[in-house]
């Protein structure tokens, strides 16, 4: 009997399987077919909802549809029991950087306290928002910032990151400019500015779309100018792992 029931339980898997495939070529088949304009579906995948399935667009973009996929629905999926939006969970999964990946070499390092806290940002100096960051950020202790410079704004954007990179003490330069306001200084010799533009692909490759965006050891992006009660809570979620 083990070995039958064991056989048994392989066909249904096996016819699971085929089914579950064949309703998500269905899926893709009919979405092309009625909505061509839709970018390629990266994947399909089946929701807690009974009938409801998600398609993932471009990398990191949600909808749902049904099983024949005669509806679309843009939108977030809230869990109204646990008050959870299923979504911005989803999207903040798949947009998770490995921290350990970062190319830290193409950053400055800013050190307060012991420095045993990490966190990295990616910010463009004409920023207005990135300057209010930086303000709340000098009230977080204990913490080492790499600072990533990331001159989406134009043009000035990036002479102005240029001539931070240049500076014979970034940190000073940086903070002058963006707590002191004081003028971003000339770089007395121009150096290697390569950083800047593996910096802005990184960006675009983990689309960061805006500054400041700050990154955390365990993989959790915010975007915007959050303040230190704020970044104060991700460091302690990121501390727990």
């Amino acid at each position: 009997m083990p070995k039958l029931f064991k056989i048994l339980l392989l066909a249904l898997l096996a016819a699971f399987s085929l089914g579950a495939l064949a309703q998500e070529a269905a899926i893709r088949k009919n979405m092309a077919a009625r909505l061509p304009q839709l970018k390629a579906i990266d994947e399909v995948r089946k929701t807690d909802i009974p009938g409801l399935f998600e398609l993932r667009v471009n990398g990191t973009e949600i909808y749902y549809t049904d099983a024949q996929a005669n509806y679309l629905i843009e939108g977030n999926l809230i869990d109204t029991r646990n008050r959870r939006n299923l979504t911005e969970e989803r999207v903040e999964k798949l947009t998770a950087i490995k921290f350990e990946s970062l190319p830290l070499k193409d950053a400055f390092t800013i050190v307060r306290g012991n420095g045993e806290r990490k966190i990295a940002v990616f910010e463009d100096p004409n920023c207005g928002y990135c300057k209010r960051f930086e303000r709340d950020l000098q009230k977080v202790d204990n913490v080492t910032v790499y600072l990533f410079l990331y001159p989406i704004l134009g043009a000035d954007s990036t002479e102005k990151s240029k001539s931070i990179w240049c500076a014979k003490d970034r940190v000073a330069a940086w903070q002058d400019w963006m707590l002191r306001d004081q003028n971003a200084p000339a770089a007395a010799a121009m150096c290697d500015t390569s950083a800047l533009a593996r910096n802005v692909e990184l960006g675009h490759k983990h689309k960061i779309t805006g500054t400041p965006t700050l990154l955390f050891t365990n993989g959790a992006r915010v975007p915007g100018a959050v303040d230190s009660k704020k970044i104060e809570q991700m460091l302690s979620d990121a501390a727990k792992g």
